[in-house]
């Protein structure tokens, strides 16, 4: 018996420092990644501008492109399993979303995970400043957001996000309607 402990220790203590060591040794593998990402997602919602210069307004950073009034923000919210952080692109004096990126999110694969596909991000392409209602069939208005289907909570806690982005621009900047 306590050969068995033995072996098992001395396994688990070889496990857990192999796991250790990747650990370590990824972990600057994934920043890289991370701040590749969101450098993509910042010129991906500004569409005129090709570089951008971080700024911090009232405790938000924002990111202010280059060209015609654009900047970008990410604001992270509570999901339907667990925090979605996104990035948001707009002009604030004209009061229009340019777009908006998923950066992370934990949602249902297949459901709610369906939130970073081009049919839904693109209920935020040049979308105007206002307060949006999530609906379950085709939108008729500017203030509408189409659900996907099957994830309908995951689709309102996108938008009340937007809507939080988009208050933190009109503090920061003005603008909008």
């Amino acid at each position: 018996m306590k050969k068995l402990v033995l072996t098992l220790t001395v396994l688990g203590l070889i496990s857990a420092l192999v796991l250790a060591f990747v650990f370590q040794w990824t972990k600057p593998l994934i920043a890289e990644h991370a701040a590749q990402r969101k450098k993509e997602a910042i010129l991906a919602v500004l569409p005129q501008s090709d570089d951008y210069t971080e700024v911090s307004k009232n405790g938000v950073t924002f990111f202010e492109g280059n060209k015609a009034g654009e900047v970008a923000v990410s604001l992270t919210g509570g999901g339907f399993q667990g925090e979605i952080e996104l990035m948001l692109g707009a002009n604030p004096t004209q009061g229009i979303i340019y777009g908006i990126r998923i950066l992370e999110h934990s949602e249902t694969p297949g459901l709610g995970a369906n939130i970073e596909g081009e049919g839904f991000l693109k209920n935020f392409t040049d979308k105007p400043f206002g307060d949006y209602q999530v609906v379950k069939r085709p939108v008729e208005k500017a203030s509408e957001v189409e659900a996907i289907s099957g994830a309908t909570i995951s689709s309102d806690k996108v938008t009340t996000i937007v809507e939080q982005a988009v208050q933190e621009l009109r503090r920061a900047y003005g603008g909008g309607m």
